[in-house]
């Protein structure tokens, strides 16, 4: 059976997309990419049957990148963003939490608890990151460079 050209497009992009959706699928299950029995070999097998013409799909993934519902972080992971000589509120964080200043400025800025807690410089353009306190509580900090500068962190 011969197929049009607008069908055999639409079986490639089947076949692409059943690729896509099961190398995720084998992503997050942690089973070898390729290997016998795997979601990935046996779909990919399928689907390049159904479209002989669509390329085979390859991909790796960074060993930081956490894959989960879209939309979804690590409840133990928050971001204080500096922009404009001013901290985000990073809203409450888990104690023990990491933490990542990202500071968009062209200068540095640190981020130092009032008691002490806790203190990192960011760099100009560059993001650092520190562990939030392993008691619940709320932590004001400020910038040593910048006396205008101050924001509280929450841990609960």
């Amino acid at each position: 059976m011969e197929l049009s050209p607008r069908s055999r497009s639409r079986l490639a992009g089947l076949a692409l997309l059943l690729s896509a959706v099961s190398l995720g699928a084998t992503a997050c299950s942690g089973a070898a990419m390729g290997s016998p029995g795997s979601a990935s070999a046996g779909s990919a097998s399928a689907a390049s049957g159904a479209a002989q013409s669509a390329p085979a799909a390859t991909a790796s993934m960074d060993p930081g990148m956490a894959m989960g519902p879209s939309g979804s972080t690590s409840a133990a992971a928050v971001t204080l963003h500096i922009s404009a000589s001013a901290y985000s509120d990073p809203g409450t964080v888990a104690p023990g939490a990491t933490v990542t200043v990202m500071n968009m400025d062209a200068q540095a800025h640190t981020v130092t608890a009032d008691g002490g807690a806790f203190k990192v410089t960011a760099p100009a353009g560059r993001s650092v990151t520190f562990t939030a306190p392993a008691t619940p509580g709320t932590y004001p900090f400020h910038c040593e460079y910048h006396a205008d500068m101050h924001g509280t962190l929450t841990v609960g």
